[in-house]
């Protein structure tokens, strides 16, 4: 694999896809990724920063390599993206969190949602909180959260409030306010190490056999055309 990106994330992929036995053929930073640096990739694992992100995803599904991107804040260019993987004929798996707990904390959101969706006489609102180095605000995983919450009531409103601080990888909470009475869901990252085994998996996926779209990682854990 092929691994763009040597930031902390990109670090920690590579050292856990050493320690499970794959073999990296390059470790690439912006500005270094070429289709001669690609050579022998089976898979990328894309995770840099979104004013990068789109440009590198355009170029690796040009020269048919399949990539698992983990890098936000580039999704208003998903339409395009999606376009050139297709025609290329490669795949693209992304999503904002690659923890699987928190794809599972997503799909708790979506049932709490449609709990919520008779009740108006409660509110909710969300927070996020990532470490001081973060770029996107609010995150990624933030924004999906919301998402999911307002998939079957796109009326009511799900504010994010987002806090930059120290080294924290990701914490996500869900408060909801009712008279008398508080419900808060809450997924905390105690490591980045989950992340680089979110991406391994997806990456493994990819290359089981030969896949052709744009898949998100709950697709890949779960199944399903979402």
């Amino acid at each position: 694999m092929a691994i763009v990106g040597p930031g902390k994330m990109g670090r920690a992929i590579r050292d856990l896809a050493r320690a499970d036995g794959h073999e990296i053929v390059a470790e690439l930073d912006i500005g270094q990724v070429t289709q001669a640096a690609l050579q022998g990739a089976d898979v990328a694992i894309e995770f840099t920063q979104p004013d990068a992100a789109a440009e590198n995803l355009i170029r690796l599904a040009g020269w048919k390599v399949p990539t698992v991107c983990g890098t936000t804040g580039w999704y208003g260019r998903l339409g395009e993206i999606r376009a050139a993987v297709e025609k290329a004929g490669t795949a693209l798996v992304y999503a904002p969190n690659f923890s699987v707990g928190v794809q599972v904390f997503l799909q708790i959101a979506r049932a709490t949602g449609e709990a919520l969706k008779a009740r108006p006489e409660f509110s909710a609102h969300l927070v996020e909180t990532h470490h001081k180095a973060k770029k996107d605000a609010p995150s990624g995983t933030a924004v999906a959260v919301r998402d999911a919450l307002r998939s079957t009531d796109p009326r009511r409103d799900y504010p994010i409030t987002s806090i930059r601080e120290g080294e924290v990888p990701g914490t996500h909470e869900v408060h909801i306010e009712g008279a008398g009475e508080t419900i808060t869901l809450q997924h905390v990252a105690k490591d980045r190490t989950i992340f680089a085994q979110g991406a391994l998996v997806a990456a493994t996926w990819l290359t089981e056999r030969p896949r052709r779209g744009v898949f998100t990682f709950d697709q890949v854990l779960f199944g399903g055309a979402r």
